[in-house]
């Protein structure tokens, strides 16, 4: 198996909607461990939390998450984006398009100057999301 590199987001209590979330955009599976299933709960109010999640698209995309512990400091980060790219028109568009729903955009996905469409937004949980498609103008 190859190396890979894998965005991991962190979370304060909603790492199960947000994982669900984004199984709707991308689509796959999603598998996820509780901080309760490997007895890890320091707090008996977290066993439910999550403790892992992965979700694994059709198409070879993976993206991890898991809840941050009460005991751990959580700052929503500004620092970090996820960055999708590729040459798929549609497919990115989906992407961008359910991505958007409930969350920001800071740059519309449109022709950048050096040729290919590029937006930048947050999602309703206040992920940065970068798209870039290939070689591509729709406007």
């Amino acid at each position: 198996m190859p190396t890979r590199l894998n965005p991991y987001l962190s979370f304060r209590d909603n790492a199960r909607e947000a994982m669900e979330f984004y199984t709707s955009v991308f689509g796959g599976e999603l598998t996820v461990s509780t901080f309760g299933e490997f007895g890890m709960d320091q707090d008996p109010d977290e066993k439910d939390k999550i403790m892992h999640a992965q979700l694994e698209s059709p198409n070879g995309l993976v993206l991890m998450g898991a809840d941050t512990p009460n005991s751990m400091d959580y700052t929503v980060g500004t620092s970090i984006s996820v960055s999708l790219s590729g040459d798929d028109d549609d497919e990115l568009h989906g992407y961008w398009d359910k991505l958007i729903e409930g969350g920001e955009v800071y740059q519309p996905l449109e022709k950048a100057p050096w040729g290919d469409s590029f937006g930048m937004c947050a999602d309703r949980f206040g992920v940065n999301w970068m798209v870039n498609i290939a070689g591509t103008s729709r406007e």
